[in-house]
């Protein structure tokens, strides 16, 4: 895995999103820029890990970086101009709310977010660039934390467990229970479950 550090750039920002697929809560973005010397053990593709060891390079990342930013793709934005938008807006917002200003934008996936300064789409980029990488387990244990949190508000639908994703377990809720205001409305399988919550 490449670290993505050319010397004429002093801060590359990895911007990554989890939540793109799930039938319910936000889709989030991270934004994140490395030391060029970091030393960060294990950066990896979010998907890759066990969420132990995204929990404990969370903490590294945080820690360790010169920032990071998240930013959030509201249910209503996901309904109102579907997830590819709503993805990139949670982009923009990501970048936008860090606290170093960087030079070069690097966004893992086909499509750049609506950003000041340059930016390169990497298809793959989670698995090749370490700052992507970081970016995603940003995006992931955040996003993760905020469903685990709804657990409470929403019972009977194991967002704890699912996140969101549509699981055997969330759609024979979801067909019991309709949906909530959680659920992305647009999306087939909710849209099928008229029952309101």
């Amino acid at each position: 895995m490449e670290t993505g550090m050319p010397e004429l750039l002093t801060h590359i920002a990895g911007v990554d999103e989890a939540g793109r697929g799930p039938l319910a809560g936000p889709v989030i973005a991270a934004a994140v820029i490395l030391p060029r010397r970091h030393r960060i053990k294990g950066l990896a593709d979010s998907k890759q890990l066990t969420a132990q060891q995204r929990e404990r390079l969370f903490a590294q990342i945080t820690r360790q970086c010169v920032a990071y930013g998240v930013g959030r793709g509201e249910v209503e934005e996901i309904d109102r101009l579907n997830i590819h938008q709503a993805t990139l807006l949670a982009m923009r917002r990501a970048v936008e709310a860090l606290a170093v200003l960087p030079d070069s934008v690097w966004v893992d996936g086909l499509h750049c977010p609506a950003v000041s300064m340059p930016a390169r789409a990497i298809v793959r980029g989670d698995q090749t660039v370490l700052v992507i990488s970081a970016a995603s387990i940003i995006a992931k244990v955040s996003r993760d934390l905020e469903m685990q949190g709804y657990e409470a508000q929403y019972p009977g639908y194991g967002f704890a467990r699912h996140k969101g994703y549509a699981t055997a377990e969330h759609c024979a809720a979801l067909k019991k229970l309709g949906p909530t205001p959680l659920h992305r409305r647009s999306f087939a399988p909710v849209a099928a479950c008229s029952a309101p919550f």
